[in-house]
């Protein structure tokens, strides 16, 4: 499981009125001026706006940051 402050969330509108979020994982392109992304987890379904969109995706990084050990070295 990549670390929290890996990963990005974003909302994409691939149909009109039909927004998804996608959360995305920071790969090391060996770059340091260069960002690259993959995947790691996607919306099942579409929402009807943005915004919801964005609180899913934002209620989704809370599931993953509660299922994280407290101990950082765990």
């Amino acid at each position: 499981m990549p670390a929290l402050n890996d990963l990005a969330l974003t909302v994409e509108e691939p149909e009109p009125d039909r927004f998804h979020w996608i959360l995305l994982e920071a790969l090391d392109s060996g770059e340091a001026e260069v960002l690259d992304y993959r995947v790691y987890r996607r919306a099942a379904r579409a929402e009807a706006s943005y915004s919801n969109a964005l609180v899913m995706g934002v209620a989704e990084l809370q599931k993953i940051s509660a299922a994280r050990p407290s101990d950082p070295d765990a």
